[in-house]
């Protein structure tokens, strides 16, 4: 037994052994939590898009959606490290996206959102894109999930096997038929749970390229592949609130819907400036929805901040489920629910890639530190990305401006000096090597640097 699957081990004990004592009560309320995967900001009809989307938009008409939630990364994986533990993905073991057949994953002390909701009796499943490691240890049913039915990473990555738990069930999965697969999956878990109460995370792999809807939603939108997906995509989501209505459960269970990040090729970030694999907020700035209609007000749009981290935290709050050891950099935001759009008392929210911290936001301010010497679709440079330090810091006002566009450094310098304090001070808790690049980084943070003082940032 190596060190990964013994402290695995350990913690599934620990937490077998909680879930034991805990009480099983059908008071505490279901939870689905549904991740799109490269969802822009502006690619559903509730968020001024052009591609229709009625279940979802009916979904944001009965509950709360947010104008301002970030994910907590730009790129896939880190992403939902941070989505399903409540801390950024550079303390979890994923600070770069994974790919088939790497050694690494979510680190085996990290707590995920179905081990947490295990030690309080759920039932747990998962239908859909993993994404955060395929070695021994690091599977969906080695971190909390009793039932698995997906991949275990993107769609366009090879190999391509669909899996149920830990067997193969087609070795190259078809495109055409996944989405359905999926919602077939998602709703039978939620008939099948019976008096338990449950949790279903359904990350889907919808829209993220390749475009492949099935053959009964192919050419009927007139926006193309990219909105024959996205119909599905809402198709599915109809087909999950309905099962919840059919089976008594609609009032009990809280849904939210949300991205990992925002979109790459295809897909729209609305207004907002950049997409998928940029600190701009076109890239992190993504849709979040939530329902439940016997606790959260119908009708309501709030303009709070809010991030993908607070996730976890706020299920906690809302589930009554004690929340795990390690410290969290979500925060409990259940209060937005309920209409409240006052700042909450939090950190600088921080805009990492790999290691690199490239933006910190403290309310309704936004600073950029550093950058890539490219754009996230264009080809990589000859000498490869490195990671750019800013002559000089730029702040935006993302309140009057969320399209990024006007720099007003110059006439607010004590902003940006308490933002870079509160950050150094954050900083402290991180591993070594992201203290180590922000060094760097801010030592070559002078005017007229070059792509000779650059800082290379690894694997992307």
């Amino acid at each position: 037994m190596n060190r990964r699957q013994f402290f695995g081990t350990a913690a599934a004990g620990a937490l077998a052994s909680v879930a034991a004592r805990a009480q099983n009560s059908r008071s505490r309320p279901n939870v689905v939590l549904i991740c799109a995967d490269d969802l822009g900001y502006g690619d559903l009809g509730c968020y001024g898009s052009r591609i229709a989307t009625p279940h979802i938009d009916q979904m944001a008409a009965e509950g709360v959606r947010f104008t301002q939630c970030n994910a907590a990364s730009s790129v896939c994986s880190p992403a939902r490290a941070g989505l399903l533990t409540g801390r950024y993905a550079t303390r979890t073991g994923v600070p770069g996206v994974l790919s088939p057949g790497e050694d690494g994953g979510l680190a085996s002390g990290e707590i995920t959102l179905a081990q947490m909701l295990k030690t309080v009796g759920y039932r747990t499943g998962l239908a859909g894109k993993w994404h955060l490691g395929d070695q021994s240890g690091t599977k969906p049913n080695d971190r909390g999930f009793d039932d698995f039915f997906g991949l275990l990473h993107s769609h366009d990555m090879w190999p391509r096997p669909l899996m149920a738990n830990r067997q193969t069930v087609e070795e190259t999965t078809s495109l055409e038929a996944l989405t359905g697969r999926l919602t077939s999956h998602a709703t039978r878990f939620i008939r099948e749970s019976g008096e338990q109460p449950f949790f279903l995370y359904l990350p889907h792999v919808a829209p993220h390229i390749p475009l492949v809807a099935a053959r009964s939603f192919q050419k009927k939108s007139p926006l193309g592949p990219y909105g024959d997906v996205m119909a599905e995509f809402d198709w599915s989501i109809g087909e999950v609130l309905k099962t919840l209505r059919e089976t008594g459960q609609d009032d009990n269970t809280i849904v939210m819907l949300t991205s990992d990040n925002g979109p790459w090729y295809q897909g729209s970030p609305g207004r907002l400036r950049g997409r998928k694999g940029e600190s701009y907020e076109g890239g992190l700035r993504v849709p979040l929805i939530a329902r439940m209609p016997s606790r959260i007000p119908a009708g309501q749009v709030n303009d709070g901040f809010v991030s993908a981290l607070d996730v976890l935290p706020t299920i906690a709050a809302l589930t009554g489920t004690p929340l795990p050891s390690k410290p969290l950099d979500g925060i409990d935001i259940s209060a937005r629910f309920a209409g409240d759009s006052g700042d909450l008392h939090r950190e600088p929210f921080l805009y990492f890639d790999y290691w690199s911290l490239q933006c910190a936001r403290l309310g309704r301010w936004k600073v950029h530190f550093s950058r890539y010497n490219f754009r996230a679709w264009s080809p990589e440079p000859i000498g490869g990305r490195v990671n750019l330090p800013l002559p000089r810091p730029e702040l935006y006002d993302l309140v009057d401006d969320p399209e990024e566009a006007y720099d007003c450094a110059e006439t607010n310098p004590a902003v940006i000096t308490d933002i870079r304090e509160r950050v150094e001070k954050s900083l402290r808790s991180f591993p070594d090597v992201v203290q180590g690049v922000w060094q760097a980084t801010m030592s070559r943070s002078v005017e007229g640097s070059t792509p000779a003082g650059a800082l290379p940032v690894g694997k992307p």
